[in-house]
């Protein structure tokens, strides 16, 4: 099935389970409410048949009621999952449109400095990451941000593979970790809160004093309660009693209160990780990938789910301090905070070497998700094939992915050994820039483990190193020219240290005049030869194609151009063999007034 048939399919059935929810959620509320009318209707006509069938009848409907009450909160927590559902398909309607901007861009990620990641929109407005990013949680985010980022080694893009083809068949699985993801985001702060109190010395599972109080002081005080009204001991007695252990509570408290700050606040979230772990628990993979991901949340005699759930349940029942009502009987009689305080500390005993992983664990399976979403939105997309030798890169069909693919023009490439350099000549707007962008942020999303655009792809493991928008910087004094001699440096460094990378260059040297331009443009391609480096290099200098004659099996000449009929331009953007030809320049500058 089409993605677009599928989304619009569930669309429609998740809208017709959310209707019968919302009648589900009338009838119950009619039910509570005839219920309540029942116990006093009750009461009225059996009061005179005696107490006892009173006390049974209010019993019996009181468990009734209660019973809605549950069977309530199950509905509401049903009608909030498939409206996140139903959310979730009308997205991807609208990203199968091109109109993914609602999605997160990743802006916290931009690099002052990269490689690449500037020059090929890999964050930001109309991004690759916000065309692909599906995860919830700043783990996710964070994990595909640095897989797009970071070019894996083969091992670990073939591994990644395999599990974006499984998890692209799961289509209710993916869309169930997205919706579990929505209630909460799970944020990194979590993560360095609990990092920070598992860091901190334990005090009260290794004080024995405390140990044995947990258990003395309330039966103390319950018994002397009990004495007390049974006429054993006197009021005055009792109240002196209950004064020392408020006392002790006090005591208590504060302490508690610096590990409470810690860790509080954090209810909502661990529910979200709960249920999101509990919902790959429950899965059974086949992929090793996932298999091996799965394996962090699987403990020797219990699950990570169940953990946490007991985390969620200790941080509740620890949380009882904001009501004092309830908080302050609690405290003085059973000492509660001492309570929870312990059963925290032995919960971060047994969990803390595990429970970070988790985390970890939870936002590769959202990066993976989201690329598995991306092939099957894209199902024309291929992934590509990984060469073990450096250097090969060939491609059929390949698209830019942030242009709409029927507005699209695909184009070729093919450099099958270390040392050539391929020379795309062509006149203004005929598509060079783009061409080398497309090539960039496919081995990039190659190099992630993702889907491609293109018919076919092969590549080596590379690294792309790119040279396309330069700017100055006013806060450094950094003029435009020397910003690109410092990215050109980069370059010369990689190259020089036969690291295996992959050059992109748009215009080398255009801060300076052409004389300089061409002498220095010349020079660095003899390096990039003299060292064995590939890559692609846009110019509008067709003098530079004459290094072909020099170096027939480095230099790869290809070109775009331009037709021109009664001073009007028409591009094909397709790219061709050879030098170009046809120069536009002249035509534009003349259309904008120039007079030439």
């Amino acid at each position: 099935m089409k993605p677009e048939a599928f989304y619009n399919r569930r669309i429609i059935e998740l809208k017709a389970k959310l209707n019968k929810l919302n009648k589900r959620k009338s009838l119950l509320a009619w039910l509570r409410l005839a219920t309540i009318i029942a116990i006093f209707l009750s009461w009225y006509f059996l009061n005179s048949q005696g107490l006892i069938y009173v006390v049974i009848s209010v019993l019996l409907l009181a468990v009734i009621f209660t019973r809605f009450i549950y069977i309530d909160i199950n509905n509401k927590s049903l009608i909030e999952n498939t409206t996140a559902l139903v959310s979730i398909n009308e997205a991807e309607l609208k990203a199968l449109a091109h109109d993914y901007y609602h999605f997160p861009d990743g802006n916290e990620f931009v690099p002052k400095e990269h490689s690449y990641a500037n020059d090929l929109d890999i964050f930001g407005h109309a991004s690759l990451y916000q065309l692909i990013n599906r995860t919830n949680s700043e783990m996710g985010n964070t994990t595909l941000a640095d897989w797009l980022t970071n070019p894996a080694n083969r091992e670990i893009v073939l591994l990644r593979q395999e599990s974006i083809k499984e998890l692209k068949e799961m289509n209710d699985w993916r869309q169930n970790l997205q919706a579990l993801g929505t209630t909460k985001k799970i944020q990194l702060a979590t993560k360095t809160r609990l990092q920070e109190w598992f860091n901190e010395k334990d005090i009260f599972i290794n004080n024995k004093a405390l140990l044995i109080l947990q258990y003395v002081l309330p039966m103390f005080i319950i018994t002397v309660i009990i004495l007390n009204i049974t006429d054993v001991l006197s009021n005055y007695t009792r109240n002196y009693c209950l004064f020392f252990t408020a006392l002790v509570a006090f005591y208590i408290y504060k302490k508690v209160t610096l590990i409470h700050q810690q860790v509080s606040k954090i209810t909502d979230e661990l529910e979200v990780l709960s249920g999101s772990i509990q919902l790959v628990e429950e899965t059974n993979f086949k992929s090793e990938n996932l298999n091996q991901l799965q394996q962090h949340f699987k403990l020797q005699n219990d699950k990570a789910s169940i953990r946490l759930n007991h985390l969620k349940k200790i941080l509740e029942r620890l949380d009882l301090r904001y009501n004092p009502v309830v908080f302050i009987p609690l405290a003085i009689l059973l000492q509660w905070d001492l309570q929870q305080a312990i059963a925290l500390e032995k919960w971060k005993q047994q969990n803390k070497t595990n429970v970070l992983n988790w985390f970890t664990a939870l936002g590769e399976f959202e990066a993976l998700n989201s690329l598995a979403i991306l092939s099957f939105n894209h199902p024309e997309w291929c992934f590509p094939e990984i060469k073990k030798e450096h250097f090969y890169i060939e491609g059929k069909e390949i698209g830019h992915p942030l242009i709409q693919t029927n507005k699209c023009v695909k184009n070729p490439v093919h450099i099958n050994k270390t040392g050539e350099l391929m020379l795309v000549t062509g006149s203004n707007m005929a598509g060079k820039s783009t061409y080398l962008r497309s090539i960039g942020i496919n081995t990039v999303l190659a190099m992630a483990g993702a889907p491609v655009f293109a018919k076919s792809f092969s590549l080596s493991t590379v690294q792309v190193i790119s040279s396309m928008r330069i700017s100055d910087n006013l806060e450094e004094s950094i003029s435009t020219f020397y910003a690109e001699l410092k990215k050109l440096k980069t370059v010369i460094e990689k190259v020089n240290n036969n690291e295996k990378v992959f050059i992109l260059l748009d215009e080398i040297l255009r801060g300076t005049n052409s004389f300089d331009r061409h002498t220095g443009s010349a020079a660095l391609i003899k390096q990039l030869i003299k060292h064995n480096a590939v890559g692609i290099i846009a110019t509008h200098d067709i003098e530079l194609t004459a290094l072909k004659d020099k170096f027939p099996v480095n230099i790869l000449n290809h070109h775009f151009d331009v037709q021109v009929s009664n001073d009007e331009l028409y591009f094909d953007y397709k790219l061709k063999t050879g030098i170009c030809t046809s120069l536009n320049a002249s035509i534009l500058m003349k259309k904008i007034g120039i007079e030439l």
